[in-house]
């Protein structure tokens, strides 16, 4: 079931404009700044990115339909696009199935492909984040109904983008989850493998005594900078960068 995405009412920055894209199931978010040419041509890059990356999706399904329905990892198949190639090993390096990747994966494609034509971008889907913009940004946690819901962020430095920002909920949208964390999110340069490993990371939390060991299992998972969860009132996190309070 389609959950309306009410935080993006909330989303944003002065020194950027944004856009929507929608595709079937595909719906972005993009933030960008400084544009190499008409805003219009920023948009329609950005919708020729959706299309490719989900033609290259709708044609591997098609052959692979245990690519859409594994909630395991599976063996990568030669010769598949790259996009494919990061959800596969993505998936293999969390536990998960290849789809878990999907919505990181998409949103770096699509992102990558805009910083051809724009110096800073954004590109949110469905809650999962591929950020460049060179400078700092402070990313929002959406975690539902809890307490701690967009009241605390993560400060992302320049340095450290491009990066994957991603979230898995076992409380909130229409995503699969194993476990209940209103939020556990996971940075990482690789967005499909940030997206893969959020659903690992949030798998492991039913409750707030499973926290530390979800982290230490995140910890130990290779490539990963940042990991955060969010379960009632209960916070944990552990990584590289600074959490900061949100005032509402």
């Amino acid at each position: 079931m389609y959950e309306p995405r009410t935080y993006r009412l909330r989303s944003g920055s002065d020194d950027l404009w944004s856009f929507e894209v929608a595709e079937r199931e595909t719906d972005l978010f993009i933030s960008v700044g400084g544009e190499r040419c008409s805003r219009e041509q920023v948009q329609e890059r950005a919708l020729e990115a959706v299309r490719g990356v989900r033609a290259e999706l709708e044609q591997h399904i098609a052959e692979r339909e245990e690519f859409l329905t594994s909630r395991r990892p599976l063996v990568t198949p030669v010769s598949v696009p790259r996009v494919l190639v990061s959800m596969y090993s993505a998936a293999q390096a969390s536990g998960v199935g290849p789809m878990a990747a999907v919505a990181g994966a998409v949103a770096e494609r699509v992102g990558r492909a805009l910083l051809g034509v724009a110096e800073q971008v954004i590109v949110e889907n469905g809650g999962d984040i591929f950020l460049a913009t060179g400078r700092e940004r402070t990313i929002a946690v959406y975690a539902g109904d809890s307490a701690l819901s967009e009241r605390v962020g993560l400060a992302i430095p320049g340095a450290a983008q491009p990066l994957g920002i991603c979230t898995s909920s076992g409380t909130v949208g229409p995503s699969f989850s194993a476990g209940r964390a209103d939020a556990a999110v996971v940075c990482a340069a690789d967005a499909a493998l940030a997206d893969a490993a959020a659903t690992g990371l949030g798998n492991r939390v039913s409750s707030p005594a499973d926290v530390q060991t979800a982290l230490a299992w995140a910890k130990g998972l290779a490539g990963l900078q940042h990991a955060l969860v969010i379960t009632g009132s209960t916070l944990g996190a552990w990584g590289e960068f600074e959490l900061r309070p949100i005032a509402r």
